[in-house]
């Protein structure tokens, strides 16, 4: 049964991580190399505040890990199957039904 929590939580955590654009595009960007804070908020054009507060819920997911260079901070993926795995999960077919609306964000045809 411990397998079976740990598995789900796992899972959780990658989806709490993904549930938002912009961690998803920090995701893809760390995922082609490691990165400094400022040089990532001004590559996706958010304020550093915002960047912050995403890469920090990255941290706390377990997804990215931080290595102190200096006297500067890089970030990288926690672990290079994540890349691999992010690179699946973009291939990945999802069946939308167009005429359905999202109970979530109550748009058409995507959650």
């Amino acid at each position: 049964m411990l397998t079976v929590a740990s598995d789900i939580d796992v899972l959780a955590r990658f989806g709490r991580a993904l549930a938002d654009p912009i961690r998803c595009r920090i995701l893809l960007a760390l995922r082609q190399a490691p990165a400094y804070p400022a040089d990532l908020a001004d590559a996706l054009g958010v304020s550093r505040t915002r960047l912050s507060n995403h890469l920090a819920c990255l941290r706390d997911c377990g997804l990215v890990v931080t290595v102190p260079d200096g006297r500067r901070t890089r970030y990288e993926l926690a672990d290079e199957r994540l890349g691999h795995a992010l690179d699946d999960l973009r291939a990945t077919v999802v069946a939308v039904e167009a005429d359905k609306t999202c109970p979530e964000t109550e748009s058409k045809g995507c959650c």
